[in-house]
């Protein structure tokens, strides 16, 4: 179940669902905003659902991210052993991920690495990674609108990572409820394409603030589109000052120099760790 959405809903262990029952449901609450605007955050649970006290809200927010995050710390533990860096990959659906993946796999020859993708249904992106040479298992999350501690440590059952490799999770298109579960990841990297607007990472800004570093993707696309690649910019920073922003375009590869630059430090700190310990 996801604690934002309630996707994938099911039960939580000793409450199996609650009944739908159509409250009429009296709308006298202070959604703040003035014009007219709702705002349904604003309570200590940062979402409202219908029927449901922002108490209990938080109570299933703890006990599912609590179970999620032994999964993850599971996760974790196993690349620390092997000196693997490993990414999750987040952003909107259709900004590019797949093919920025793919360019960047081709673009690392022979360092060693593997490949989770996450999708609702199809393994499209899965055998597209595959094309590529590089290993790559897909996982689909029917209804769910993400990858959880579980699903991805299931997953790497399935993968030989090496030692010192790179481990891409590709997690499912959605700004919103991946930035709440923890995969085991070494950090987040969120791409953002030049078609989506300056202001989305202000609409979104729980999934930036999460993020490590930003890729602004598409950037090929800037002189066709009405857009202010300094603005985009500047909204990345005001949700998340320390966040790093790298401008790339899979299609004529700007950027990715300074990208894989910024993938082969990391995993070379994580590795030099490993060796020492």
């Amino acid at each position: 179940m996801c604690t934002v959405c309630g996707c994938g809903t099911g039960s939580v262990e000793g409450h199996h669902g609650h009944e739908h029952h159509h409250h009429h449901h009296p709308h006298h609450h202070d959604h703040g905003h003035g014009h007219g605007d709702l705002h349904f955050g604003q309570g200590p649970a940062g979402v409202e659902v219908a029927g449901m006290s922002q108490a209990r809200l938080i109570e299933i927010e703890t006990d599912i991210l609590a179970k999620n995050d032994r999964y993850a710390a599971a996760n974790r533990a196993r690349l620390a052993e092997l000196g693997a860096f490993a990414i999750n990959l987040v952003s909107s659906p259709g900004s590019g991920k797949t093919t920025l993946l793919c360019r960047t796999i081709e673009a690392l020859g022979a360092q060693p690495l593997a490949v989770i993708e996450g999708d609702q249904q199809t393994a499209n992106d899965a055998d597209r990674i595959r094309a590529t040479g590089a290993q790559a298992v897909q996982v689909n999350t029917g209804k769910g609108c993400h990858l959880d501690g579980h699903m991805v440590g299931h997953a790497m059952e399935h993968l030989d990572i090496a030692p010192a490799s790179l481990l891409f999770i590709e997690n499912v298109g959605n700004l919103v409820c991946p930035a709440a579960f923890d995969l085991g990841e070494d950090c987040k990297v969120a791409i953002l394409s030049v078609t989506e607007g300056e202001d989305k990472p202000l609409k979104y800004p729980d999934m930036f603030t999460a993020a490590r570093l930003a890729l602004l993707n598409k950037v090929d696309l800037a002189p066709h589109c009405d857009v202010d690649l300094d603005l985009y910019e500047a909204n990345l920073t005001r949700v998340n000052p320390g966040l790093e922003v790298i401008r790339v375009s899979a299609r004529t590869g700007e950027g990715m120099d300074r990208w894989l630059g910024w993938l082969q430090g990391r995993l070379a700190q994580k590795s030099n760790r490993a060796a020492a310990e």
